[in-house]
């Protein structure tokens, strides 16, 4: 795809969309009352200017790429909802809680971090409530509603990127989200070494073990700060990170506990004391010190999502670089596996201090309607995309060209979306991700009741799960970084018993309580 012709291709088309939009009288006049029943059903009727209602949006993400509602998709949801929203991006992870305590809430709050603690009925509206009263057309699937209902009965917001296994597999374009691992590689030095295959773990060691022969001066592995587990983990089929629960024989149990953990350490430590993978690569300062390694020619592979490839690809033929990756498959063992317990990523909040829950709740159920759902997530329908008979988008943009779409306000407006529609925003033929994402499909199994087990605010269960995740983040580094394999298994060992002693056979006890509750709602 030539970007910067499919670019100028957009803007064109978006020049001509507002030209006619004026030659027909298109200004803030046209904009729908978000009251009336086109709007809420997501109708096409336009809207009155004086009509249009600002609310005021919190997100809870302080990394959040787009920080004002402004661009094309979201000028498009005003014109359709008569909403237009006041953003403010959170300065760190403790600005909601402070605003929770002080009572000082926006109309909105989308936040993944705060789910349990702003469903409550002092702090905000439920959604059942609002559309009973409100939108009694807005239907939510059952598994949703079940996933969300608290246990006063009520659900105060549905997350986001949330899809069933039967949706996913009933969606054959539908992969997933560049939320995935993915390791990407030199393909310069590949074809330079013979291009020896890569099927296998063991092959991959091997090519690391050659570059780090050939090539002294070149860092064999880098990760990304944040994405430093996730794909080998899914080799070894732990079926859980390593703050996660995974289920055996109906029970759970917590993931350091998991059989194949002790493996996935070992692996991790072979490549620290064979010089496959940098110490300090376990302190980078931020996210972009691993792209700065592989995009700069300094790494040979580059581990961070299934868009790795394709993003860095962008980055190094714009700096007239003259080297390329590629993505290694997605499955590496005949081992691997992932299981999705995953209950979505966020989810919208209509506060007590809303000065307009009916607007607000209409301008949701827009959102999740199927029109809805595709603005927000592909762009404007023939701007953007066109829809292809065989069931999936057609984008007349690079989806992994991160300027192209967070300039336009594509994507992040997904206020209330979904995993499938979200999914096939990756199924781009001529990208790499959609290989690597088609691969990962072929291993997921989708466990949501297992993302259920959540412990709630200021309880016991809580205190004791955040002191044993914040110890495992302390002492899995020095597994890694162990100066030999029985160091690895003792340290390992010695996190185990750290764990127990902090309490997790009672938090585990709980867990499982929790869990066989928590399965009944999908019955």
């Amino acid at each position: 795809m030539n970007k910067s012709r499919s670019f100028k291709m957009v803007v064109a088309a978006l020049a001509i969309a507002v030209l006619s939009a004026c030659g027909s009288g298109g200004n803030a006049a046209q904009i729908a009352p978000s009251g009336s029943p086109d709007a809420a059903a997501g109708g096409n009727s336009p809207a009155k200017p004086a009509e249009v209602k600002e609310l005021s949006l919190f997100i809870d993400a302080s990394w959040y790429p787009v920080t004002e509602w402004k661009g094309p998709v979201a000028d498009m949801i005003t014109e359709k909802t008569g909403v237009k929203l006041k953003v403010t991006v959170a300065t760190d992870d403790k600005q909601l809680p402070l605003m929770i305590a002080s009572g000082d809430l926006p109309d909105l709050v989308f936040t993944s971090s705060n789910i349990d603690r702003l469903s409550d009925s002092k702090l905000s509206y439920s959604w059942n409530e609002l559309i009973e009263k409100y939108a009694p057309d807005f239907k939510i699937d059952k598994t949703r509603i079940a996933i969300h209902t608290m246990d006063d009965g009520k659900f105060y917001t549905v997350r986001n990127s949330f899809a069933t296994q039967e949706e996913m597999k009933n969606s054959k374009y539908s992969l997933g989200s560049d939320g995935n691992p993915g390791i990407a590689v030199r393909e310069d030095i590949l074809k330079e070494l013979g291009n020896p295959p890569i099927k296998t773990l063991d092959d991959f060691v091997k090519v690391l073990g050659m570059v780090k022969e050939k090539y002294p001066e070149m860092v064999p592995l880098i990760m990304d700060k944040d994405w430093i587990e996730q794909y080998f983990l899914a080799q070894f089929g732990t079926e859980t990170l390593l703050d996660g629960w995974y289920e055996q024989d109906g029970k759970v149990e917590y993931a350091i506990r998991q059989p194949k953990m002790l493996e996935f350490f070992k692996f991790m430590n072979s490549l620290y004391r064979n010089g496959y993978i940098l110490a300090e690569n376990f302190a980078l300062a931020n996210d972009q010190i691993d792209d700065q390694y592989a995009t700069g020619g300094k790494a040979f592979a580059h581990s961070h999502t299934v868009s790795t490839a394709d993003t860095d690809n962008i980055k190094i033929k714009s700096n007239q670089g003259d080297f390329s990756f590629k993505m290694l498959p997605s499955v590496l063992s005949k081992d691997a596996k992932v299981v999705s317990s995953g209950l979505g990523f966020s989810g919208t909040f209509i506060t007590k201090k809303n000065r307009d829950p009916e607007a607000s709740i209409k301008f949701i159920q827009y959102l999740a309607s199927d029109e809805g759902k595709k603005l927000t997530m592909f762009g404007v329908e023939g701007v953007h995309w066109t829809w292809n008979e065989e069931g999936h988008p057609d984008f007349k943009y690079n989806p992994s060209d991160a300027d192209f779409v967070n300039s336009n306000g594509i994507k992040w407006w997904y206020l209330y979306n979904d995993g499938v529609t979200e999914g096939m925003l990756s199924y781009v033929p001529e990208l790499q991700k959609t290989q690597a994402l088609m691969d990962l499909k072929s291993v997921r199994v989708y466990k949501p009741e297992i993302g259920l087990i959540q412990t709630q605010p200021d309880s016991q269960e809580k205190t004791i799960k955040t002191k044993i995740d914040e110890m495992v983040k302390n002492e899995k580094v020095k597994i890694y970084l162990a100066e030999s394999e029985a160091a690895a298994v003792a340290a390992y060992e010695n996190m185990l018993k750290n764990a127990e002693n902090i309490g997790l056979q009672k938090l585990t006890d709980w867990a499982n309580t929790t869990y066989q509750k928590k399965k009944d709602l999908f019955k």
